[in-house]
């Protein structure tokens, strides 16, 4: 399979599964999942021909592992992502001491006056790493990587999950749990 058409394939299924279902006419369960043979059918509609083996392809080679298929393989899912109200079902867990969270420079001076907020989406994205924050951040320009106090946030009362992926979500950071790139205060 081709880079090229798997980085594509990939983005048409976070389009449909995290962002804009109706696009294509797919349901969503309330937990995200959709049918695979709905989501195949509805994207040849789309004039978007997915082999089942390619979907299979794209959601085992994600290198950030975005996507699920059930266990019978019959449903599929974005793991985390979504700018739609789904229930992905995650308890609340107790997260490592420091997160961290990658971006581009040129929106620091707002998340340090505001926060991390998770705008459009259901939540804020932690990584439990820094190379991970890094390859996030240079997605957007000129990577900084924000160091967060979770374990000190966890400890006052805010929830944190944990995708299938990975990923650390939460509701919003404050800038008083935040620690710039080169600051003082690396201590919980």
């Amino acid at each position: 399979m081709s880079t090229n058409r798997s980085v594509r394939v990939s983005k048409f299924l976070s389009l449909v599964l995290r962002h804009q279902p109706e696009t294509i006419g797919l349901v969503l369960d309330e937990h995200g999942w959709a049918d695979v043979d709905d989501l195949l059918n509805q994207a040849q509609g789309a004039g978007v021909v997915i082999t089942r083996e390619l979907l299979h392809e794209v959601v085992r080679a994600n290198d950030k592992q975005r996507f699920a298929l059930s266990e019978d393989g019959l449903r599929i899912r974005a793991n985390q992502g979504h700018s739609i109200g789904v229930e992905l079902g995650l308890e609340p867990l107790e997260p490592p001491e420091i997160l961290f969270h990658g971006t581009a420079s040129r929106f620091l001076a707002s998340i340090l006056e505001r926060g991390l907020l998770k705008m459009q989406r259901d939540h804020v994205h932690l990584s439990a790493d820094e190379a991970t924050a890094i390859r996030v951040g240079t997605r957007h320009g000129i990577p900084i990587v924000l160091r967060v106090r979770a374990g000190r946030m966890f400890r006052g009362g805010k929830p944190f999950y944990r995708s299938a992926n990975g990923v650390w979500l939460t509701e919003h950071v404050p800038p008083s749990d935040l620690i710039p790139p080169g600051a003082e205060g690396d201590t919980p």
